[in-house]
């Protein structure tokens, strides 16, 4: 029996996929359960439609990423803080400040949690390439300095 999964099935497939599966398995666990729904053509056909748009929404999503990525590569993005003499910064430089500066410096809006930093936080001087997860296979490296304010 042909059945289209409704909901991620482990061992069976994904969302949307059609798959073959024993009269027994879909009548009395996948169906009653939300899982899945009978693959009749006209089931068939609006699961193409659906897939047809999510795969127009990815392609534009990893373009518009891409775009940003390219210019996320030649920014520089400068964070001043308070430090003491020997480099060591009073706190610490995190991804929420990262994207702020970038905000207020070239005009980027990027989600916090994306930003990578190493070990989650800059504890002294010095410049940096953190790493922001913008797609699945896209992450631009940009570079931050941070300085003291006595500089």
């Amino acid at each position: 029996m042909e059945i289209i999964l409704k909901k991620d099935v482990e061992n069976l497939g994904y969302t949307h996929d059609i798959v073959k599966v024993k009269h027994g398995y879909a009548r009395n666990y996948l169906i009653p359960q939300g899982f899945a729904v009978l693959a009749t053509p006209s089931a068939k056909k609006e699961v193409a439609e659906i897939l047809k748009q999510k795969a127009h929404k990815l392609a534009k999503l990893v373009k518009d990423a891409e775009t940003l990525a390219q210019a996320l590569e030649n920014v520089t993005v400068k964070i001043t803080v308070k430090a003491n003499e020997e480099g060591k910064i009073f706190g610490s430089v995190t991804g929420p400040m990262i994207v702020e500066a970038l905000g207020k410096q070239y005009g980027y809006e990027i989600d916090p949690k994306k930003v990578i930093t190493p070990d989650n936080h800059i504890k002294a001087l010095g410049s940096y390439e953190i790493k922001v997860k913008l797609h699945k296979e896209i992450e631009p490296v940009v570079k931050v300095e941070v300085t003291s304010e006595t500089e």
